[in-house]
């Protein structure tokens, strides 16, 4: 088993993804689904462009996943 926690291991995913992979990313390393992230991050585009911004950011910051989706 790894030392690392989830927030360690967090990638785009290369499988679950729409747009970046960042919603399918969270999805799989989180115990929140990837549609709940995406509803999440739309509604707080919404109301007043937050979830524009810290999109960006994980889709530029977070590092590509593995091809295959290999679940941790």
């Amino acid at each position: 088993m790894s030392d690392q926690n989830w927030l360690q291991r967090l990638t785009k995913s290369e499988k679950d993804k729409w747009i970046g992979g960042v919603c399918g990313g969270l999805g799989m390393y989180t115990p929140i689904p990837s549609w709940t992230w995406r509803l999440l991050f739309t509604v707080l585009f919404l109301c007043g462009g937050a979830g524009f911004v810290i999109y960006i950011l994980l889709w530029i910051f977070l590092p590509k996943g593995p091809e295959q989706g290999v679940q941790p």
